[in-house]
């Protein structure tokens, strides 16, 4: 099982995971990103290139799987104005056992980050709002699993 989908509606970390634990493996290992308060924040606002995004967090499953023995992998990534406190990504991956699972979902978080088309604005209480820089700290997580 391989999903990577982008979602405009809430996003509903258990339902990607249930699938992943009914493939009989011993492990699932998630991570669930959630819009945070960073300095007044109301909300972020998520934009991304249809087609492009998709294919490249299906690359990202290409590679966890070639890497790991997984069983399965998900991501779901919403689009769109998300609320402070709103999953905004849930990365999943299942596998016989934990070693790979938990590997495999840090390898697919941290790649996302810089290689997956997304861009950020934050919203802030005062009604401002500003697009959000590449991180040097995303790259060099990415960059260990080169």
């Amino acid at each position: 099982m391989k999903i990577a989908r982008i979602s405009h509606a809430a996003i509903q970390p258990d339902e990607g995971l249930a699938a992943l634990a009914g493939l009989g493996g011993g492990a699932v290992s998630s991570f669930t990103g959630i819009a945070r308060d960073d300095g007044g924040v109301t909300a972020i606002e998520l934009e991304h290139y249809p087609g492009m995004t998709e294919a490249s967090l299906h690359r990202l499953i290409e590679a966890a799987t070639a890497r790991w023995s997984l069983l399965g992998a998900i991501i779901t990534h919403r689009v769109g104005i998300v609320p402070v406190g709103a999953p905004v990504v849930v990365v999943g991956a299942a596998s016989l056992h934990r070693a790979e699972a938990l590997a495999a979902t840090a390898f697919l978080i941290d790649r996302l980050k810089t290689e997956a088309p997304f861009w950020k604005r934050e919203h802030y209480a005062d009604g401002t709002a500003k697009w959000v820089d590449a991180k040097v700290s995303d790259d060099a997580r990415a960059e260990r699993w080169a």
